[in-house]
Parts: C-alpha cells; structure tokens; sequence
C-alpha cells in the first residue's frame, strides 16, 4: 500500500510504533507510578492523588481482588461509575491484577445493565452508589459474585467527602434506596486490601484488556474484545501523535470531561498520558456547563477533548471567553463530526484550532487524526502510526483517490472480534482488515473524509444524502443552537430530509431554515421538514442519536406539523 500520509506527518512523528514497547498495559501502568511518584495524577472536585497514592490505591485493589474477592487473571471486573477518583483506582488494581475490565454506562436501564452483566459473565462489579438500585433489580439474574458499592465523596479529602455525601444522600437525597445484602464499600475494601501482597499476574501482548460494549444504539450491545496489544499500540500512537505539540510548552494539565468508561476519554486522555506523567482533572458532570467553566479556571490546562455538541455548549456558556487559554496546546475533537462553525468559533474564543480525530470502539479507538494545530479542514486526519486505511466498495474493491466508499482499517489497534459473536465477527473481518461501516474518501494527500454512517445514509429518490453534509450547512444559521438530520419515510421518493433543530434564536422558523439551506445544498438535499425541540436525544458521550429520532418519525402520523 502506498502510504501517502507519511508525508504530512508532523516533525517528530513517527511512520510505525512498536505495539509490544510494553508487555501490556500493566508495565505502562506501574512505569508511570515509578517514574511520576510524587506529581499530581487525577484531580476531581478539589481533591488530588498523586502517582504514589494511585499506586498504593490501585494496588490495595488489586490484592482485595485477588485474596478476598477469590478471582483469577482473566475474569472480568466491570466498572460503573462517572468521573470520580474510585474509577482510575479501580481501572488500574483491576489491570494489575490480571482482571478483564467491563466498562459499564452509569446511565443502563436494568434490561441494559442486565444483558451486558450476563454477557460478560463479570464476577465483580465497582458502582457508584446512585445507581446501585439499578443493580439491585438484576443482581439474581447475573453471575455477580461481588458487589463494591462507594459514594462520590469516599476519595475527597476530610471533611469535604463526608459534606458532599450527606448532601447527596439527606439534602438533595439523589440517591434512590437501595438493599443488596453481601455488597462491601469501596472504602472497606481499600482497607482490607492495603495489609494484602499483591501477587504477580502474568500478562501477555495477547491477554484481554477490555470488553469494551459498542452498538447499543443499534440493537443488543456487543463486546469488542481489545487485547493489551490493541491498548498498548494506541496508547503509543495518541501519544507520539500529541507529544510534539505538548513538548513545545512544557505542560501536563489534561481536562477530562468525556467519561472514561468510554473508549475515547479511556484511551485518548487516561492511558496515552501516562508516559508524560500528565495530571488528568476529572469532570464528573460535564453537562453542568456552568460547573463545568468554573472548574477549568482553576487551571492553566494544556490538553482538552470533546465531541461538537460538548465543545459548541462550553462556547455558548457565560464565562467561558474569559477562561486562562495561554497554555492551551491541543484541543482534540471525536465521536461525530466537528462542524465547521464550531472549529471557527472554537479558534476565535481560545486561539486554538481542533484537531478532529476519527476511530471506533473496535480500534481502541484511535485511527486518524489531523496534525495539532493545523486550521480545520474538514477532515478527519491522517492515519496514524502502523495503520493503514483503505476505501473499498461494497464488493471490496479499493476505490481511487476520492472515491467515495467504506472505510477499512489495518493496524495493531484493531480489536481481536466481537466476544462470544463469532457470526458478527465474521460480518466486520475479513482477514486483519476490519470494515468500520464508515462512508468516507481519501483525497491525494491522504486525508480522511467521513461522508457517515451506511445506516445514517439518507435515500432521496436514488441519491444519497449524508446527514453530516446537512448538518454542517445547517449549524453555520445563527439561530441554531444544535441540529441533527434524519431519514422521513416519503410516499413520492422513498425518503426524504428531516431536520430536528433546537433555537438558539427563539423567533427562528422552519422556512427560515429551508430558505437558508436552498442557498447552500442541492435540492434533493433540503430538508423537507423541520421539527423544533428543546434538546435532542444523546449518548453518555453527547454524540446525538439519529437513530431515535429516526424512530420517532416512523412511528409517527406522516402529516405531523412543524
């Protein structure tokens, strides 16, 4: 394959990383605690552990795991918690004792909670206390033989944990009861698990990191089984990716709103700064957006990442222009499109161009990414280092440059299969090559253009229409605030456009939008309909969910009104 890319790369960024620098993510993990041992390491809420007490911490864990808890390298440790300092604790003992982690949504409904308990077999679960009734409803029905149940506040400094979890559980009384006999906290385990020797887990390239949940939105949840192999390379090509730019500056502040139960935040954010010794300050509410901005003016941050929907509410904050934006060096965007208009004003407010990024659950998830620093183009980047991205049509055919086709992907982050779905893994392999079920071209110098989703396609009397294109024209009218377009079922072409808009202007109207949209797109293109809302339907990560929407219209009168 002819690696065009190479020649855009940044200076310093390497063709190739070597996937097996660390045994697994266990020698990344205890590397850092060596090298870093009195610098900050994760910051939530005013309270701070140090690359030692991380080490202490996640250790006790570990050896709770291995001596109490009974459990041997290869079972499964699901974790469900936001960004709270427990989390990194338990993500790391879990990792250094061998354990396969489950990142598990806070947000789960019972029946979600339930099918990926059960279909990871997970023998143990961390939860944070809110959500424990949810726990609760299916704990019979799961192989569950340990539950660890904590509360926001048990890492925060005295007396502040005691004050936020009295007011949780008395004031706001945000915690729904709940009653699991056997269950143990956090706290109590931590305690029993510091008088405990860790013992050695032998752990191999090959070994199972992560059953990492993905497709929720599309049906039942499957699990992308990401090896340490897999974690480990794009662990390395995040970090010789962001390094440079990080380098120039000198700074370590990383601002983590996204969770890290997600790919995204877990790779991008957590893991690749481990080598750099970075200091991660934890956002557990990121749609508190008002919190949000008064906790990034307590930093002089270097690294941000988000999704557009994050990044485009923080510029429309009070507060947010007059945040210290001097050390800023990297804003990364993924998860779904960065819209031009927001790139634009993210630039304009901060000094700081996005760099937008692309990747799946199935590649750890990193595969692209734009150089930091270079003005926003459109695209998703390049292919990062040891991947190669080819454009093929349906019948697996390489297309020529820009031609518009699936995007397939190679490379030592690519996910070993689906677990225990040997027939969906069949659907998305062929051979080492995965088939992301992403639309897109690569022009001449090997950027990456995301057209969409195969699913998200819109069928407009044969043409196809790709949501992302209308999206974009969209989101640049003034009183729009977020907008998604989506597939309505039409007697006369098959389907056609339909926008979901929240205003930002309240005196905006459907024709007014329609009117806009003639000016920029071709008219199969235009959107048909327009339905205001007050907010739209969104993952834990923010990436809008065209799929409900699309639901919602199909199951709805054809002669709904604006």
């Amino acid at each position: 394959m002819d690696r065009t890319w190479l020649n855009q790369y940044p200076p310093g960024v390497p063709a190739d990383i070597d996937p097996e620098a660390y045994p697994s993510l266990k020698e990344a993990i205890e590397a850092a605690f060596t090298q870093y041992r009195q610098q900050p390491a994760f910051t939530n809420m005013g309270a701070t552990l140090t690359y030692a007490q991380l080490d202490e911490l996640s250790r006790a864990f570990a050896a709770w795991l291995q001596h109490k808890a009974g459990l041997v390298p290869g079972e499964r440790v699901a974790l469900m918690m936001p960004n709270i300092l427990q989390y990194p604790v338990a993500l790391f003992g879990a990792l250094r004792a061998g354990m396969v982690v489950v990142n598990t949504n806070p947000l789960y409904t019972a029946r979600e909670l339930e099918h990926q308990l059960k279909d990871s077999g997970a023998k143990a679960i961390v939860i944070l206390e809110n959500f424990a009734h949810v726990l609760q409803q299916v704990l019979p029905r799961t192989a569950l033989k340990h539950v660890v149940v904590t509360g926001v506040g048990d890492l925060l400094s005295t007396p502040k944990g005691m004050i936020v979890n009295f007011v949780l559980r008395r004031v706001r009384k945000q915690i729904p009861p709940w009653k699991m006999p056997g269950s143990v906290s956090f706290k109590n385990v931590l305690g029993m698990g510091l008088g405990l020797k860790l013992l050695p887990a032998p752990l191999g390239p090959e070994d199972i990191a992560f059953l990492q949940y993905t497709g929720g939105t599309t049906g039942v949840a499957k699990a992308a089984v990401l090896t340490h192999r897999n974690m480990v390379a794009n662990l390395l090509q995040s970090l010789v990716w962001i390094r440079p730019a990080l380098q120039a500056g000198g700074g370590r502040i990383v601002i983590t709103a996204l969770p890290l139960y997600h790919i995204f935040a877990l790779t991008s954010n957590c893991l690749a700064f481990l080598p750099l010794g970075a200091r991660n300050v934890l956002i557990t509410n990121p749609r508190d957006l008002p919190g949000f901005v008064a906790e990034l003016k307590k930093y002089k941050f270097n690294f941000i990442s988000g999704v557009n929907t994050l990044l485009n509410g923080l510029l429309h904050t009070p507060g947010f222009e007059s945040v210290d934006f001097s050390a800023l060096r990297a804003t990364f965007a993924g998860g779904m499109a960065l819209q031009p208009v927001v790139a634009a004003r993210w630039k304009e407010v901060t000094g700081n161009n996005v760099a937008q990024g692309w990747g799946l659950t199935e590649t750890s998830p990193m595969v692209t990414a734009n150089p930091i620093g270079m003005p926003f183009n459109g695209s998703v980047g390049l292919p990062v280092s040891s991947t190669d991205v080819s454009i093929r049509d349906d019948d697996g055919v390489e297309l020529p440059v820009n031609g518009v086709g699936e995007i397939c992907v190679f490379g030592p982050q690519v996910m070993r299969g689906y677990w225990n779905r040997p027939d969906e893994t069949e659907k998305v392999m062929f051979g080492d090559w995965l088939r992301t079920g992403d639309i897109g071209r690569m022009d001449a110098k090997g950027f990456v253009y995301i057209e969409d989703r195969k699913k998200d396609m819109i069928l407009v009397s044969g043409f196809n229409v790709y949501p992302n294109e209308v999206e974009s024209v969209l989101a640049a009218h003034p009183g729009v605030l977020e907008v998604a377009a989506v597939a309505q079922p039409d007697d006369n072409s098959g389907e056609a456009v339909a926008l979901f808009v929240v205003k930002k202007d309240p005196n905006l109207t459907a024709e007014a939008l329609i009117a806009f949209g003639r000016k920029q797109l071709t008219g199969y293109k235009v959107p048909r309909h327009v339905y205001f809302r007050t907010e739209l339907p969104k993952t834990n990560v923010g990436k809008i969910l065209r799929r409900a929407l699309r639901d919602e219209l199909r199951s709805a009168p054809a002669s709904r009104s604006k």
